[in-house]
């Protein structure tokens, strides 16, 4: 009797006991490593320069069509009246002038291959009589020779520099240093401020040669620098 009650104590102990837990399930921790490419960061900082040349030249673009307009506006009455051959030669004399001025640096760029076409669709048409299209064909070339000729003004080019049409605004993003040449093993020629005004000259690889208002030149990397618009 007293091994039955034992053995219905034992079942019962066992029937109250609750279970044990489930063991935790430990903690996965996520991390994110963004891993960055040299190549790519090079490749979108070159791109980014030519953003800013592209955006300054459509600036100047649409200041030139305003300036065309505007000659265009001032010839219609000499057009009408048949302009002299003397004045239509007067102005080709200029045009000629102010293409010759232009430096060596600027002798591919856009502006001065048309105002080259532009002199000799001039030259044509004096040679058709016809004095009033050559006199407004060569005040078109005189626009686009000054166009160019109020470039960036860089003197001499490094092997590899690339000239802007004109000189492209520009601010600093942060405090940056200006440095001697287009590299980090260049010393500093002077700091930038955050928010400082800066010209864009030309651009080597990522680097770009600046200007400030001080009129003291250096170069800085591309990224540091954005658009400027005033």
């Amino acid at each position: 009797m007293y091994r039955a009650l034992s053995i219905v104590t034992v079942l019962s102990l066992c029937a109250c006991a609750s279970p044990a837990p489930p063991a935790p399930t430990p903690a996965v921790e996520i991390r994110t490593q963004v891993v960055r490419d040299p190549e790519l960061e090079r490749q979108v900082t070159q791109l980014e320069i030519q953003l800013m040349e592209r955006d300054a030249l459509i600036e100047r673009q649409n200041a030139q069509l305003e300036h065309a307009l505007k000659e265009l506006v001032g010839t219609m009455g000499k057009l009408r009246s048949l302009a002299t051959r003397a004045e239509a030669a007067s102005a080709m004399a200029e045009a000629d002038v102010a293409l010759k001025t232009i430096g060596n640096s600027g002798r591919n760029s856009s502006a001065l291959r048309q105002a080259t076409w532009l002199m000799q669709q001039s030259s044509a048409e004096f040679q058709r009589k016809n004095f009033g299209g050559a006199l407004y064909l060569a005040n078109q070339a005189k626009a686009a020779a000054h166009l160019r000729g109020t470039g960036a003004g860089v003197d001499e080019l490094r092997p590899g520099e690339v000239a802007f049409l004109g000189p492209v605004k520009l601010r600093a993003r942060m405090h940056s240093n200006v440095r001697a040449g287009p590299g980090m093993n260049f010393g500093v020629s002077y700091s930038a401020d955050s928010g400082s005004a800066l010209s864009g000259l030309s651009y080597l690889g990522e680097w770009i040669r600046v200007k400030n208002e001080a009129g003291n030149e250096g170069w800085i990397f591309g990224s540091l620098v954005t658009r400027r618009e005033d």
